[in-house]
């Protein structure tokens, strides 16, 4: 066509250089432009026939005066033409047209000056535009320019300058991101590569440079374009460097390989590595390319002696490669064993090495392990666990390097490590034990001078990230199954530390601790104690927290001390250690003596100076070393261990004696000393008990006990000084209280242990700390002044009476006469409750009142003083519980306040929890408790508001685990005490109806899943509602039943589904009167119901029990065969499947009461039920009909038979899919003995066969749990392959090919098809034809918005086909202009559509030039459209529906198509 054109034109004209000036006046429009093009091409054609350059001025004058300014200033307009402003395609369009004009002047114009100095020119634009920000257009000129006049430059001549050319166009195509670095690298490189000589060295050397190693996109790009320079097939010239002997060549090949993100670079070095292999097997000739290591296989070798086993090889590489670009898990499964194979071509047999490199094998457990698709991501990491360990690789550092990073990245997602279906509960992760086997494997088989650099990089790996509880555990898990090496030195104990740090920022105590417990473990197996000190261990000890890992007593704590004392001579030097045990290893005991003297050792501080408390770590490592120490050498010495324990004990320990029994004498003890050495007392009392046996057992304990019994008398005179002498006065002396309280209460627990004696010195203590903080807050009551020592002195006595009161309420030894209300009761009770601390002033007006970060601010401090009020509180309510009258009446006197007038109190504690923090309102609740049963039946309204306000908090701590769980247990103690559940139940009032309705249905529309939290938690619910539910009358019912139907109506999981259809049944059994109810939410909210409807679907099958003690059953009946029926025309599938079920059932029934009135629908059901009893076929239709027949729900559960504990805690639970965790068995309600056995006829145990079912199909499985089917096979005989045209990867680069001519060339397309689907609406119907229409080769798609391409789901189906494909606009009212002017251009426009004249499919025989036009979806082709038309086709159809899906419509005709355009050039369909 374009040939033709131009004939025509210098048809015209006697002289073309006056139609050249012709064209290059006007607007400059792509029409206008081409046509420019194809003259020139045309006159090329000619001149190079007859010779002459009678056009050569007119060329450059073309060039100099037209194209050139026209690209350089695309948005301007040469002098003389229009202003021309294109839009962005069509600018493109343009530049196309005119770089290909630019060429073919070039060559009219004869040699290469006017080439040379238009690069020149256009090299100087780059240059400075890629100096210049903002000047993108620039340089995407320049880049046009040199594109064009590239080829036409001489590679000796000009060589120089194709040099500078290159490099410039390098750095642009590797530095750069926009569209002139684009053309650089898809254009212009090639171009200049194409040329040979200088610039294809250039260029290749550019590309290869070290530098741009991470520039993968734009190097594969050009080196694709350059594949037939660089990896020549046979018979072609060899004018550049062969690829296949570069080491950087291949390792570029991989890193596109295995590029996550990116499918269009992966597809480019596949077709890089196809070719060179292809290349390989035609020549025939031995090629080696070097090694990465420098030694070790090569990247890449080919030898024709073994030509059968290497095309097997990457054969099989390849197609694993195109296989995984599916992301399809049941397409990659079978492929998998092929990559068993290619480990076992890649290793020598005779002497175990490797014959490929195994950076081959890395890139496709790379891709694997960052594919988007998790299970996917699975399969890959498992394989290569499972494949490594069971087969011995030689070693390889491309295995390290994977390990370390794709395989850990991969580790960190936390769904890999569930269990598999069918497991056991208690069974371990399948893949935590694989990676447990795999790393003692694999570092078992690490040579010894690299064990620690890997394990080095290892542990930080995991310090690298913010890891979740369960990978940290798992990975935790698998370095401590290490067996035992010297591998770790300081800095990989100091990298376990960082890790331990990583293991506390979850909430998750159990996991946690498991976690430091292995990683404890992984240190003694691994550490190295030659290269570490006792201080190194003792610092990393620290970094665990004892109460979850560390306990003494463990078995962790005991192999800790046996390899302490295994190697106790070998660590290394610790600073802690004396200057003449330096000169030597330092023991174990040495350096535990010198840490406690250097801890007790009064640090430097000046009276003058400001005093804060010190830092708990000290003293929690001195308390932790001691114990350690002591327990070592008890080890040590087995035979006289009693005496040697004291011994040791008492030498490590007499420095702290030695101060403590000073502190009530020395008055001038430095402060700092004082509080050390206590803190120090609470840590050894805290860390010394065993856990899980008594303390007479523990002789260390009952030791240290007897040496700190001792030193009572003086620690009881400091306290009591520090506590009652106003020594504590500045906001900063409260940590100091909370140690001094703290050590009392420790001393009082001892005490008790060791029995309280009389006379004892702690007694005469806290008698008179009572008394002084009571003198002292009746003193500041009366004192009008508020000074800050003052306030200070007055919440350090209520917290002391706090601690007493607390003590002597957990003692009863400690109460003298438990009903004498001594002085202290009566003031605690007269005490203004909630009373807010006011903040008070400075004593010191030259200095600002402290309120660091270091120390509490003043209203965590008044928030304190009021909590230690209520604890004393509590303790006066318990101790004269029986006190507490039913109700106040007319009590004119009374000397307990607090206890006498309950009302009031319960007020105030209902006031105290709007003003108290989550974390003090624990003694508000045990007050409640007390004072609730006394007050319900008399002050039921506060009760409930107590009941509110208490709910309302426990609400709002959902996700604060240390508070939530303590203050829950009170809340649940005092609302569902017994005495308070008896007395609601009797009275029957607001309270009781408070207590038993639970809000059933939930308001958010969040989405929960199966076994997540939200799904246990109302699992749990609807348990218990179940349970109870043989308690619910009718009044109470009337309240609820609402909002228990209104619970069908949610998103539920199976197993809320049929608990929910369980009661509902049951109620309706007990209360047939609530049937209209239940009739009336068959139609309620009829726009929400979708398959929501099947839960009451679900109960009609079981009518039997729900009418079984009506008498009048026929009415109801009816009413069940209406609503079913109606039901049964859903178009909902799974809806008319639920009513089918229910059809049978109910119509049985009728069958057997032999109910006349319903004679009528016999033949209506009796066909119905026919149907689909004896539907034909093996379909979908018919499994799902026999499926849901046979489902346990409709099969084997009686609703009253199977009313019993296993049912409802464990067999329904199981059936339903939950997770092993929810399956209760019966013997766990063995324990709760106090059950009334007339409680209900509640069972344990199911009497029917519902517990030898196993979990049906008829719900939906998870997609992926049967992927282990495939897993034993060796290797499938023929798996799937998706068909990826090789020779179509290279990108199109030549100036002077549009679409058509484009896709002729590359192969991918031989046909001129254009597909219209501009009245298509739907983009899942568009994305379906783009992906059609580009796997066949159509020419071009019309849409009527090209943005519906970035709708997610045309990109979903077209799978980025898009990208491959010319897209056209034309709007549905352009339509008719767009026909009519294609039918010029000699298409025959062909509807897709059924008219009285259209022609049947097998009949009609396809133009090459077709235009397909495809109707809507609803409408078809309008009518004036068809008028249009040269031919409607219609598909001939054998069923009843009248129609296809326009996307299948239209496939079907693009295929007979291409079907018949292959044949008629002689192709067949591959």
């Amino acid at each position: 066509m374009e040939w033709v054109l131009a004939e025509a034109l210098l048809g015209q004209s006697q002289d073309p250089r006056v139609l050249l000036q012709t064209l290059c006046r006007g607007e400059a429009s792509a029409e206008r432009v081409e046509t420019l093009h194809f003259l020139l091409q045309r006159l090329e054609e000619k001149t190079a026939r007859n010779g002459g350059d009678a056009l050569a001025e007119a060329a450059r004058e073309v060039a100099a005066g037209y194209l050139v300014p026209l690209l350089r200033a695309p948005c301007a307009h040469p002098a003389g033409t229009p202003a021309f402003d294109p839009p962005a395609r069509p600018r493109q369009r343009v530049l196309r047209a005119a770089g290909a004009a630019l060429r073919s002047c070039a060559r009219l114009a004869g040699g290469s000056s006017l080439a040379a100095t238009l690069a020149e020119e256009a090299l100087r634009d780059l240059l400075a535009a890629g100096s210049a920000p903002g000047v993108e257009g620039s340089a995407e000129a320049a880049v046009e320019v040199l594109a064009a006049v590239g080829p036409c430059l001489r590679p000796l001549e000009d060589g120089p300058l194709l040099e500078c050319v290159a490099q410039a166009a390098l750095s642009l195509a590797l530095a750069g991101d926009g569209e002139a670095a684009a053309l650089a690298a898809g254009r212009l490189l090639p171009e200049l590569g194409r040329s040979g000589g200088a610039a294809l060295q250039a260029v290749w050397g550019g590309l290869l440079a070290p530098g741009w190693s991470g520039c993968v996109g734009p190097r594969l790009l050009v080196l694709s374009a350059l594949a037939e320079r660089l990896l020549p097939a046979p018979g072609e010239p060899e004018e550049g460097p062969d690829a296949r002997r570069y080491v950087r060549f291949w390792a570029a090949v991989q890193a596109g390989l295995a590029l996550a993100g990116d499918a269009l670079t992966r597809k480019r070095a596949r077709y890089l590595l196809q070719r060179a292999v292809e290349v390989s097997a035609e020549q025939g000739a031995d090629c080696t390319c070097g090694s990465r290591e420098g030694n070790g296989p090569s990247l890449f070798w080919w030898s024709e002696n073994k030509k059968d086993e290497l095309l097997k090889f990457w054969e099989n590489y390849i197609l694993i490669l195109e296989t995984l670009e599916g992301n399809q898990i049941h397409v990659i499964k079978p492929v998998l064993p092929k990559l068993n194979n290619l480990f076992e071509y890649a290793v020598s047999e005779e002497n175990g090495c490797w014959i490929f490199h195994p950076s081959w094998h890395m890139c496709i457990y790379k891709r694997m392990f960052e594919s988007e698709n998790k299970i996917l991501t699975k399969e890959g990491v498992s394989h290569f666990l499972e494949h490594y360990e069971t087969k011995v690789l030689p070693f390889s550092p491309e295995f390290s390097e994977l390990i370390i990073g794709p395989l850990m990245d991969a580790l960190s997602e936390s769904s890999l490590y569930s269990r598999s279906p069918g497991q056991p509960i208690g069974s371990g992760s399948p893949l935590g034990l694989k990676l447990e086997r795999f790393l003692v494997a694999y570092i078992s088989l690490l040579p010894k001078e690299l064990k620690s650099s890997f394990l080095f990089k290892f542990i930080q790996k995991m310090t690298s990230r913010h890891w979740c509880a369960v990978p940290i555990l798992f990975l935790s898990k698998a370095l401590a199954s290490v067996p035992r090496c010297k591998a770790l030195g300081p800095e990989g104990l100091l990298a376990l530390r960082d890790v331990l740090q990583c293991t506390m920022i979850t909430h998750q105590i159990l996991l946690r601790g498991a976690a430091q417990c292995y990683l404890l473990q992984t240190a003694i197996n691994l550490v190295d104690v030659e290269k570490v000190s006792v201080s190194d261990i003792s610092a990393f000890l620290m970094s665990l927290r004892q109460e979850e890992s560390l306990g003494r007593g463990t078995s962790l704590w005991t192999e800790l001390c046996d390899w302490l004392h295994a190697n106790e001579r070998c660590f290394g030097r610790s600073s802690a250690c004396s200057p003449v045990e330096l000169q030597e290893k330092c023991s174990l005991n040495s350096y535990v003596k010198n840490l406690v003297q250097e801890y007790i050792k009064s640090p430097a501080w000046e009276t003058g100076e400001s005093y804060w408390m010190p830092d708990w770590f000290e003293a929690k490592l001195v308390a932790l070393m001691i114990l350690l120490a002591v327990d070592v050498d008890g080890m040590r010495n087995q035979n006289s261990k009693k005496r040697r324990t004291q011994s040791i004990l008492r030498t490590f320990l007499d420095p702290l004696l030695d101060a403590l029994a000073k502190l009530g004498t020395n008055a001038y003890m430095p402060l700092p000393k004082t509080d050390r050495c206590l803190q120090l007392l609470v840590k050894l009392l805290h860390t010394c008990p065993v856990k899980g046996s008594s303390t007479e057992a523990d002789e260390v304990f009952a030791l240290l006990q007897d040496l700190l019994v001792s030193t009572t008398e003086s620690i009881s005179k400091f306290l009591l000084r520090r506590l009652t002498m106003n020594e504590l006065s500045s906001v900063s002396d409260l940590d100091c209280c909370h140690l001094y309280l703290q050590v009392l209460t420790e001393l009082i627990d001892l005490h008790l242990k060791l029995g309280w004696k009389t006379g004892n010195p702690l007694w005469r203590m806290i008698s008179t700390l009572e008394n002084a903080s009571v003198q002292y807050l009746q003193d500041t009551d009366r004192a009008q002044e508020l000074m800050q020592g003052r306030q200070i002195q007055r919440v350090v006595s209520m917290a002391a009476l706090a601690t007493v009161c607390r003590a002597t309420d957990q003692e009863l030894q400690l109460q003298l006469d438990p009903l004498d209300a001594g002085p202290t009761e009566r003031f605690l009770a007269s005490l203004p409750l909630n009373q807010i601390l006011q903040k008070p002033h400075p004593e010191d007006q030259s200095s600002c009142f402290e309120e660091s970060s270091s120390s509490q601010g003043w209203g965590k401090i008044a928030a304190q003083y009021i909590h230690d009020q209520w604890v004393c509180l509590s303790f006066l309510l318990k101790k004269y519980r029986s006190l507490i009258p039913a109700s106040e009446g007319d009590l004119l006197e009374s000397t307990l306040p607090a206890v006498q007038r309950p009302v009031r109190t319960l007020q105030s504690a209902l006031g105290a929890l709007t003003v108290l923090p989550a974390e003090h309102v624990l003694p508000v609740f045990h007050c409640m408790k007390l004072l609730v049963p006394k007050l319900l039946a008399s002050s039921e309204s506060v009760c409930i508001e107590a009941f509110d306000i208490s709910w309302r908090i426990i609400s709002s701590l959902s996700n604060t685990q240390l508070i939530f769980w303590p203050n829950l247990k009170a809340f649940v103690q005092f609302v569902f005490d017994t005495e308070v559940l008896a007395i609601a139940a009797e009275i029957k009032g607001q309270a009781y109806f408070k207590i038993k309705e639970d809000e059933l249905v939930s308001t958010s529309t969040t989405r929960y899943y199966v076994n997540s939290q939200q799904h246990r938690v109302k699992n749990r619910i609807w348990q218990i509602l179940l349970l109870l539910s043989p308690r619910f009358d009718q009044n109470f019912l009337n309240r609820i039943i609402d909002k228990i139907f209104q619970a069908g109506f949610i998103n539920n999981q199976a197993s809320i589904k049929y608990y929910i259809e369980w009661i509902i049944i049951l109620i309706l059994h007990k209360f047939p009167q609530f049937l209209p109810k239940f009739w009336g939410y068959f139609s309620y909210g009829e726009e929400n119901l979708k398959t929501s409807i099947c839960t009451f679907l679900s109960v009609l099958p079981h009518l039997d029990i729900i009418i079984q003690n009506v008498p009048e059953k026929k009415h109801i009946l009816k009413q069940a065969l209406v609503t079913v029926l109606q039901w049964g025309f859903s178009h909902n599938f799974i809806v008319r499947l639920y009513a089918l079920v229910a059809l049978k059932k109910i119509w049985g029934m009728c069958k057997m009461l032999q109910v006349e009135e319903l004679d009528a629908l016999t033949s209506v059901i009796e066909s119905s039920l026919n149907q689909v009893e004896n539907a034909r076929g093996a379909g979908n239709a018919k499994k799902n009909w026999q499926r849901i027949q046979d489902h346990f729900f409709f099969a084997a559960f009686h609703p009253l038979k199977d009313y019993c504990l296993e049912t409802i805690f464990y067999i329904l639970p199981r059936l339903s899919g939950l997770v092993e965790d929810e399956w209760i068995s019966t013997d766990k309600f063995a324990r709760f003995t106090d059950i009334p056995s007339h409680t209900g006829c509640l069972s344990s145990s199911s009497p029917t066969r519902l517990h030898q079912l196993k979990p049906g199909d008829w719900a939906q499985q998870d997609a992926g749990s049967n992927l282990g089917e495939t897993a034993n096979q060796s290797e499938w005989a023929d798996v799937q392959k998706k068909i990826i045209p090789w020779k179509n990867n290279v990108p199109d680069l030549d100036l002077e090919l549009e679409f058509q001519d484009r896709a002729a060339k590359l192969g991918k397309s031989i046909n001129r098809l254009i597909v219209v689907a501009s009245l298509i609406d739907k983009p899942t119907n568009l994305g379906g034809l783009c992906r059609t229409c580009e796997v066949f080769g159509a020419s071009v798609l019309v849409v009527s918005n090209l943005q519906c391409v970035h709708n997610k789901q045309f990109q979903h189906l077209s799978v980025s086909a898009e990208q491959w494909l010319p897209l056209v606009e034309v709007k549905p009212p352009e339509l008719m202009h767009y026909l009519q002017q294609k039918k010029v251009e000699g298409y025959t426009v062909i509807g897709v559509e059924q008219t009285a004249r259209s022609a049947a499919l097998t009949q009609y025989c396809f133009p090459e030039k077709s235009l397909l036009l495809l109707g809507n979806e609803h409408e078809g082709i309008p009518a004036n459209l068809i008028q249009q038309l040269d031919v409607c086709v219609e598909i001939p159809q054998q069923g009843i529906i009248r129609s296809l899906n326009v996307h299948v419509s239209g496939a079907l005709l693009i295929w007979e198509y291409t079907r018949q355009q292959l044949r008629g050039h002689g192709g067949i369909p591959t």
